[in-house]
């Protein structure tokens, strides 16, 4: 397999892998990766992180104006280091800007064994945006054995090809690195609404809960076996440094490997991995721990830390939640109980990885500055002495306005250094 792209693409993926490269060495940026570090390491007094994820709203901070390469393999190139930048250069908040170009395998992964076909329609503004699944199991009873093992390839030698050609462009500016994740499907009841629906597995619940349980083991053991398979590939990478298990909170950990790691490709245990359970937010404590907590404890138990959760409230299921192995970060939404979790992580040295509200900036086209301050400082207030880091996400548009973005990270340092106390 070869890769070509224009002399004129060349000139421009150069000169921003340049740019990105002069940005990664900014004496900011090691600050910045010592303050993660010590986040995640559980050093005392850390300053809280403040990261905006930017992928929501590329209608507005990726637009097709900003891009000069019209070829596929280019523009695929172009986006990569292009967000790197404009994240640096626009928004500058307390991501560190990567010192490397990162590839990760090239992988094939039938996880299911069943086709899940996805209706997808655009928004006013010609964004595809919304969508649903079209549910292969229309009857959990009859259609269950639908769900195969998986099966999984890897092309090392397309992938190491690729390496290579990105390393001819500019790997003498921007070194290439491959990346790697668990590759397994952890968020089993995401999967679960993709096969059935959230309503249809409700129902299950109550109308075939022995179904429900064997399709809940059958999505744990596929993506068992599609993290053991990647480990024993030798696919796994570390990602304790700038990378992330979920969102867009960072890894770095001194933490990790895990010990008797002895160089080379990782092992489970010495990986970050990501879980969570947003579909269940509707069901009862008791129906959690019955049908959806042992399946998750056991396909976190090989992996090394935890991230878990996303916009689903963590404190309805604590008592759960609590009991996950290698949990480092949980997720605490604007639906969550910040109080109650706060004096719940007490002691632990879990992460409170705050999501604040992004109504503040995707509803209206200026950014209420008092309302957005006070909502921060809400969060300060209940964890003093906590390990934290607020994390802006699902914001959708920012009506082609960056500036109401960096405002919005700025306000949030202005209030950290106010009321922030080790």
């Amino acid at each position: 397999m070869t890769w070509k792209i224009p002399k004129t693409e060349r000139t421009r993926l150069r000169t921003l892998a340049r740019k990105q490269a002069e940005a990664a060495a900014l004496p900011v940026m090691a600050e910045r990766r010592r303050m993660w570090y010590d986040l995640n390491d559980g050093v005392a007094g850390v300053r809280p992180p403040v990261v905006i994820e930017t992928q929501t709203f590329d209608r507005d901070f990726m637009p097709e104006s900003v891009y000069r390469c019209a070829s596929k393999t280019g523009r695929a190139i172009e986006r990569q280091l292009l967000r790197n930048v404009r994240e640096h250069e626009l928004i500058d908040d307390d991501r560190v800007t990567p010192d490397s170009y990162a590839l990760g395998w090239f992988v094939s992964i039938d996880a299911l064994g069943v086709a899940i076909p996805r209706d997808r329609v655009k928004d006013a503004q010609g964004v595809l945006t919304g969508y649903r699944f079209l549910h292969p199991i229309k009857d959990i009873r009859r259609d269950l054995d639908l769900v195969k093992p998986p099966v999984c390839s890897v092309d090392r030698e397309g992938t190491l090809a690729y390496k290579a050609f990105l390393e001819d462009l500019f790997g003498d500016i921007l070194p290439v690195r491959l990346a790697g994740s668990v590759y397994g499907r952890l968020m089993l009841t995401h999967t679960v609404v993709e096969l059935m629906g959230m309503e249809a597995f409700f129902m299950a619940m109550y109308d075939a809960p022995d179904e429900a349980h064997r399709l809940m083991a059958r999505l744990r053991d596929n993506a068992l076996a599609v993290m053991r398979w990647a480990e024993a590939e030798g696919l796994l990478v570390l990602n304790n440094e700038n990378d992330v298990s979920f969102g867009s909170s960072f890894n770095f950990t001194r933490r990790l490997p895990a010990p008797g790691y002895t160089g080379g490709p990782a092992r489970l245990c010495d990986m970050w991995g990501g879980a969570n359970s947003q579909e269940t937010v509707g069901v009862s404590r008791e129906m959690f721990h019955e049908f959806c907590f042992p399946y998750y404890r056991d396909v976190c138990a090989p992996l090394g830390l935890l991230y878990y959760g996303c916009c689903e409230p963590a404190h309805p299921f604590w008592d759960d939640l609590s009991r996950l192995p290698h949990l480092k970060k949980i997720s605490i939404s604007r639906w969550c109980d910040q109080a109650f979790m706060a004096e719940a992580l007490r002691g632990t040295g879990i992460v409170f990885s705050r999501k604040p509200d992004p109504n503040f900036l995707s509803v209206d086209a200026v950014l209420n500055e008092d309302a957005w301050a006070a909502h921060i400082r809400e969060t300060l207030d209940l964890t003093r002495g906590l390990p934290v880091e607020f994390i802006i996400r699902d914001v959708y548009t920012i009506h082609a306005n960056i500036e109401n973005a960096r405002r919005a990270v700025d306000i949030a340092r202005r209030e950290i250094d106010r009321r922030h106390r080790p």
